[in-house]
């Protein structure tokens, strides 16, 4: 389904960039080399990740050679790179990877690391700076906006696996809670149902695993950059293989 709607995407948007949080494209728990390669021959142009960044071994020793993010604030012992520079039709877009601290593995600070990284980009001159957001509290989120609005041209949401409707362009920076997720959607956050329900109904946890048969769903934003400043953005949304549809502008505070 991502494949087939990603062409229209492109047909109907001609966006100059395709970016993804592809931390579950592997079967709901990671990203596998694989997939990876799949999704390029797709037209992703850059991968994002999060929690789930390790859990596909085949892709650690590639880090570093394959267009995959994780999280910047991930102890530097860690394989891989956190921030991308992209050149789109002669300008550099910024690509940061950051992850939340409630129920997150141990890293650094996502804020203090977030105010010194952008204020290390601001004096080499970068202006145009994305933000994937990897977090669980929406708290999180809204503060992150709070501390760089103004300052970086975007800042989306991962994680939650439930799209938001809080779409807004605030100082000229575009900012959503979470993008929501693309894959099964008559389930749990695109898990099979029996394991979340056997959990909550008794406390003990069990293997999550996809369902194999589902409904499924589609969620991104298209925000439009000019000169570091967000001019534009709107939510795009399909069931099935259904016409993609524009579900929301986002507003201008």
């Amino acid at each position: 389904m991502f494949k087939y709607h990603l062409k229209k995407i492109k047909e109907r948007f001609a966006p100059d960039v395709v970016i993804i949080n592809g931390e579950n494209a592997s079967h709901g728990f990671g990203l596998s080399v694989k997939n990876a390669k799949e999704l390029i021959n797709a037209g992703v142009q850059l991968f994002t990740g999060g929690n789930h960044s390790w859990d596909k071994k085949d892709i650690l020793p590639l880090l570093d050679e394959l267009p995959v993010l994780r999280p910047l604030n991930y102890p530097k012992a860690a394989p891989g790179k956190g921030i991308a520079y992209m050149d789109v039709g002669g300008e550099t877009l910024v690509v940061i990877n950051l992850m939340g601290h409630y129920t997150m593995p141990m890293v650094d600070n996502p804020f203090t690391m977030i105010v010194d990284e952008v204020q290390r980009l601001h004096e080499e001159g970068y202006r145009n700076i994305f933000i994937d957001f990897h977090a669980e509290a929406t708290s999180e989120k809204r503060a992150l906006l709070a501390i760089l609005k103004g300052k970086v041209s975007a800042i989306c949401g991962s994680h939650t696996h439930v799209g938001t409707d809080d779409l807004v362009i605030d100082g000229d920076t575009f900012y959503v809670t979470d993008v929501g997720l693309t894959g099964c959607r008559d389930n749990v956050i695109g898990m099979d149902t029996k394991q979340p329900m056997d959990r909550f109904l008794t406390s003990i946890s069990g293997k999550f695993d996809v369902p194999n048969q589902c409904k499924k769903i589609l969620q991104g934003v298209i925000f439009e950059i000019e000169e570091g400043k967000c001019i534009d953005a709107f939510k795009i949304k399909a069931y099935d293989e259904n016409e993609i549809k524009v579900t929301q502008k986002a507003y201008r505070e």
